[in-house]
């Protein structure tokens, strides 16, 4: 298989998460989320948990020091030599020059998605509290309101899911991400995918786009 190196770019909610799963299970390339990672820290209660669900809570991003060296930490895995897709990072210009220092990368995807549906997406999100499995009251609503279809737990709105929050994520996203988007493409990097239908036909798109991409 061909080594991707990849990063994953676009506003919150906008099926990076998604299709970076969907990739993973179908061509076994390793993802790595640092919202995963942070998400997991806050549920064991570690410093640094605690630390970035203050910051989360308030839809401000966690500062540049802290993500670049979990994410180097994480690069230096065996899993990862060959291929991956970096999932929320980089998030600001001074991330992908440190990135730049310790990996090299085949393309950097951007997901565009506009802000209404983002709000549409994120603020109808509901997730089991006790298997993690999403649902939209809308779009993926659960059999009996609340519950969970698969394991029967209680479903909840997330902290960063508030519409106010959500604002102030793409705020964030708008003043301090979408700059990367420039950045990427002056290296001849960047590939834009349009994120805005179903998770099947955005992941088909990508397959097909990210082939002719890398061939160049």
């Amino acid at each position: 298989m061909q080594t991707m190196k990849l990063i994953f770019l676009g506003p919150p909610g906008a099926g990076k998460g998604t299709i970076s799963k969907m990739i993973t299970e179908r061509l076994g390339i390793p993802q790595i989320s640092t919202g995963d990672m942070f998400r997991a820290a806050i549920k064991e209660k570690t410093a640094l948990g605690l630390k970035v669900q203050a910051i989360l809570a308030a839809g401000a991003l966690v500062p540049d020091e802290l993500t670049i060296a979990i994410v180097k930490e994480r690069l230096s895995w065996p899993d990862v030599r060959q291929s991956y897709i970096l999932d929320g990072f980089p998030r600001t210009i001074a991330q992908a020059d440190a990135l730049a220092e310790f990996s090299e990368l085949d393309a950097a995807v951007d997901f565009e998605v506009k802000d209404d549906l983002i709000l549409f997406r994120l603020t109808g999100r509901r997730v089991c509290t006790s298997c993690g499995a999403i649902y939209h009251r809308v779009t993926k609503p659960p059999k009996v309101e609340g519950i969970c279809d698969l394991c029967g737990g209680n479903l909840y709105i997330r902290s960063d899911d508030q519409e106010e929050t959500v604002k102030a994520r793409l705020k964030a996203y708008h003043d301090e991400t979408e700059p990367l988007i420039g950045y990427y493409q002056k290296r001849g990097l960047l590939l834009t995918i349009d994120g805005s239908p179903d998770a099947e036909t955005v992941y088909n798109t990508f397959i097909s786009e990210i082939g002719r991409f890398l061939k160049k």
